[in-house]
């Protein structure tokens, strides 16, 4: 098991420049190569995380043997935050949602663009998807449900990562699944790394 700050994070170095999701991949690739070799992995992701965990599945499918997503940011959190919270917006929902949006184009400390992207197939790797439970987005004034709705779409788009994708929800949890309920965490990736992603399959 290992985990990594990715660059502009924690303990690593400062990106020099705007990165994107081909470059977090090609560190990602780097990581994966120095703890595993040559041997498949079970990548698990949480946000933002899980969204470039995604991404990177894609282009690396001999290497990626199973997926876990917790509350992973959406393929199209941009348009989404953008639709679901007006430019006439006031108060708190407005300065989210600039926030959000300044984010999204780089103004992060990994200097990460974030661009919307329609969910391609990775084949039939199992991806197991795991949304939160209890609506924390549901306190932002006014526009609280229409973010529930949209994170919830998000989260089924990711299904369409692999026909062997399945969808759950950790009850217990607002965004950070692995804090709320670590036992969630822990048993998905155990069950991937044993080749016995679900019952269902």
């Amino acid at each position: 098991m290992c985990s990594y700050d990715r660059l502009g994070a924690g303990a690593s170095d400062q990106p020099e420049g705007p990165q994107n999701f081909s470059s977090t991949g090609k560190i990602l690739t780097g990581v994966l190569e120095r703890v595993a070799g040559d041997d498949p992995v079970v990548l698990a992701g949480h946000s933002l995380g899980g969204l470039i965990a995604a991404r990177y599945a894609l282009g690396h499918q001999d290497r990626v043997k199973g997926l876990v997503l917790m509350d992973a940011t959406p393929p199209t959190m941009p348009a989404d935050i953008a639709k679901s919270i007006p430019e006439s917006a006031t108060g708190p929902a407005a300065e989210l949602r600039a926030q959000n949006l300044a984010l999204f184009q780089g103004q992060n400390p990994e200097k990460l663009v974030i661009t919307d992207g329609k969910v391609r197939s990775a084949g039939n790797i199992p991806v197991e998807v795991i949304q939160h439970g209890k609506p924390y987005l549901q306190a932002v004034p006014e526009y609280g449900s229409r973010l529930e709705k949209a994170w919830s779409a998000g989260q089924r788009k990711w299904l369409a990562l692999s026909s062997r994708s399945e969808l759950s929800t950790a009850a217990d949890s607002e965004h950070y699944i692995y804090v709320d309920q670590p036992d969630v965490a822990v048993q998905a990736i155990a069950r991937h790394r044993a080749g016995r992603p679900s019952s269902a399959w």
